[in-house]
């Protein structure tokens, strides 16, 4: 009988960028978790415009390492199914990705503050998107899974879009408990009149619908962000194959 370890290779290396891809995800969420939960002592410490930078400078280059490698990969692995042939599959997977956006990048978003060109601040918000989930990245993660998965269908598409959700997942226990930490009753105050899961809020008559806070030029840039996104893909695509990783 051949050695476990001499087959194991042979039979499954299909499978090896799946567990690299899973094991950069989870360097990525230590990283980022890490230096959130961290947030208020190292501000402290160095300030909040530093500890910014510090977070952009750990953060940026594990996100586009992810990035880079899973559209190298995104097709390894088994075919699970191909439906990208089918009628209307590719509109409804470019509509999906967008709405997906409008939740990655809510208006709350301060972009001076994430640039730490203005001082850089936790903020309790309840507008905007905020009424609809209290939690827009960890939606608009789950929509951008479902429409990669749907039209990728690869099972390296699966293993990442499942593990990139767990993540966010815990991020959602970890930012309500970091927001608890900071803001107390006033946070318990705020988790009564939102909910997590998109919408359920506002059906049941703790938060209101104010469309009117969608107009704002928050909005309007990522708009022009998911076009910029949309025409930039094929090219990012291209460049990224040329990186051997």
């Amino acid at each position: 009988m051949p050695a476990i370890s001499s087959t194991i290779p042979l039979v499954f290396p299909e499978f090896q960028t799946h567990a690299t891809m899973v094991g950069l995800i989870a360097i990525f969420a230590i990283a980022h978790s890490g230096l959130a939960a961290l947030r208020m002592r190292g501000e402290k410490l160095i300030g909040a415009r530093a500890y910014r930078v510090i977070f952009a400078l750990v953060s940026l280059p594990l996100a586009s390492i992810l990035l880079i490698y899973f559209f190298n990969h995104r097709y390894d692995g088994i075919q699970l199914w191909q439906v990208q042939a089918v009628p209307g599959i590719n509109p409804l997977v470019l509509v999906v990705s967008a709405i997906s956006f409008l939740f990655l990048y809510p208006s709350t978003f301060n972009l001076l503050e994430v640039a730490a060109i203005a001082k850089p601040q936790v903020h309790l918000h309840e507008t905007g998107i905020i009424r609809i989930t209290r939690h827009p990245q960890m939606v608009g993660q789950i929509i951008w899974c479902v429409a990669h998965t749907l039209w990728i269908g690869s099972s390296f598409m699966v293993v990442t879009s499942l593990a990139l959700i767990l993540h966010h997942l815990f991020g959602v226990w970890h930012g309500d408990r970091r927001l608890l930490e900071r803001y107390g009753d006033a946070f318990e105050e705020l988790k009564q009149r939102t909910s997590v899961f998109p919408f359920l809020a506002i059906v049941q008559g703790r938060q209101t619908f104010e469309w009117k806070e969608f107009i704002r030029p928050a909005y309007i840039g990522v708009i022009i962000a998911v076009v910029l996104f949309r025409w930039l893909h094929p090219i990012a695509i291209n460049a990224f194959a040329n990186i051997p990783w």
